[in-house]
């Protein structure tokens, strides 16, 4: 099972997130007003710092639509993944499919607002497209995504999950105690691993290799 945590800003976060375990971080990239945004410059040295453990995978996380920004941004950062977390469309999967290097990693996030994803009617396009997995998040009841810390429904991934093709993390108010509220998407066969932000932060805001190291333990344990 992956585990991936999102939104480092330093490279002490990313020592601590492989020491705690983690597979990936995600870096935030034009995620406009997001608390962990990061410029392309710090990108590029979160992404080397990353690598440099020798254990972390680093995952470019975006809200933006622009293809020419994205590549530049991917090719400079020298990142495997990215994880188009906004609204982006089938084509924005498919132009990086076509354009990006080879080999890139497409992660797109799909939004459920209590039992309704949002993007439904395109995960057969997003598919077809070249995405390579989806990411399972909340949308709140006012509309705001990424890092809500409001949990899923475990019925209504399960349902989704039987209606795409692609393997999924799960996100959305993940934390060490509530892994039993998603036995259905935990023994889905296209389950892939998780994604947590909030539960890993310490009382300053920043990712805490303890408390880090306690969310994949729990998720973990069999």
């Amino acid at each position: 099972m992956l585990v991936k945590f999102c939104g480092a800003t330093s490279a002490a976060e990313v020592t601590d997130l492989a020491a705690a375990g983690a597979d990936l971080v995600g870096l935030w990239y034009q995620v406009p007003g997001g608390r962990s945004e990061v410029t392309a410059a710090r990108l590029g040295a979160l992404s080397e710092a990353a690598s440099d453990t020798g254990r972390l995978t680093p995952v470019l996380v975006t809200f933006s639509s622009d293809l020419g920004a994205l590549l530049r941004a991917v090719r400079a950062a020298r990142v495997p993944y990215v994880q188009l977390h906004g609204f982006q469309t089938p084509g924005t999967v498919r132009a990086l499919r076509r354009d990006g290097p080879a080999g890139l990693k497409i992660i797109k996030a799909l939004h459920l607002q209590g039992s309704e994803c949002l993007e439904e009617r395109l995960t057969g396009a997003y598919e077809r497209a070249g995405a390579d997995c989806f990411l399972l998040d909340t949308a709140t009841a006012d509309g705001r995504i990424g890092s809500t810390a409001e949990p899923l429904q475990d019925m209504a991934v399960r349902r989704l999950a039987d209606r795409i093709q692609l393997p999924f993390l799960l996100a959305g108010g993940l934390h060490a105690g509530n892994r039993g509220d998603f036995a259905g998407a935990r023994a889905h066969p296209r389950f892939l691993g998780i994604d947590v932000d909030s539960a890993a932060r310490g009382e300053d805001g920043l990712l805490c290799a303890d408390r880090a190291a306690a969310v994949t333990h729990a998720w973990r344990s069999t």
